[in-house]
């Protein structure tokens, strides 16, 4: 259900499970938080992406009313991400819902495609979002939008994201994979040193 696409120093890791939206199973959170750990040692650039029209509906939710909702795994995939020392591009293709917008939010970059939307119904579904989420969302859109998103239950369209913040490039779907391969042409090109000490600078502001 999650598959790894390797070409060089470019990762892309794929979700699958387009037939439930990429609703995320504890044994696929896991198995991206490995993949991820392990592109740090290899990978100059990181890319997250999924299938069908949704990049991710987020937790299974019969596993998170079980108690994925609550493990300990997504703020080890979360770190993951933010922590990879070279370019990290979330390719949303669809929908980013929940704990998978957690993994967007600790993304470098994030390009979405026209019709994606973005929410993260955590009061509706009675959790508690992981506790990195929140902080970066604040730190991308400014915390009453941050509260409408958790708190008001918005949905927010890829028009909307784009102009608070949320993400950086809005394309066209058939242009996504261009677009990703543009933003990762000079992140490949440079050496590994000098990539992670320009990602260290901008993550000091």
């Amino acid at each position: 259900m999650i598959t790894l696409d390797r070409d060089g120093a470019l990762w892309r890791i794929v979700i699958g499970r387009a037939e439930k939206r990429g609703a995320l199973t504890a044994e696929m959170v896991a198995q991206i938080a490995s993949i991820t750990e392990a592109a740090a040692a290899e990978a100059q650039v990181l890319v997250l992406t999924g299938t069908g029209d949704a990049f991710s509906a987020g937790a299974d939710l019969a596993e998170a009313h079980s108690g994925l909702a609550r493990d300990p795994v997504w703020e080890r995939l979360s770190a993951a991400v933010a922590g990879f020392p070279g370019l990290s591009i979330a390719a949303i293709n669809g929908t980013a819902a929940g704990g998978a917008l957690g993994m967007v939010l600790a993304c470098d970059l994030r390009v979405a495609v026209l019709g994606a939307t973005f929410f993260y119904p955590v009061l509706r579904h009675g959790f508690v979002p992981p506790r990195s989420d929140p902080g970066r969302l604040v730190a991308l859109v400014g915390p009453g939008r941050a509260k409408l998103i958790l708190m008001g239950g918005a949905r927010i369209d890829a028009d909307e994201a784009l102009r608070i913040g949320l993400i950086d490039r809005l394309v066209p779907r058939e242009e996504l994979d261009r677009a990703v391969a543009g933003l990762s042409e000079e992140a490949l090109a440079t050496r590994p040193d000098v990539l992670r000490e320009v990602g260290r600078l901008c993550d000091r502001h």
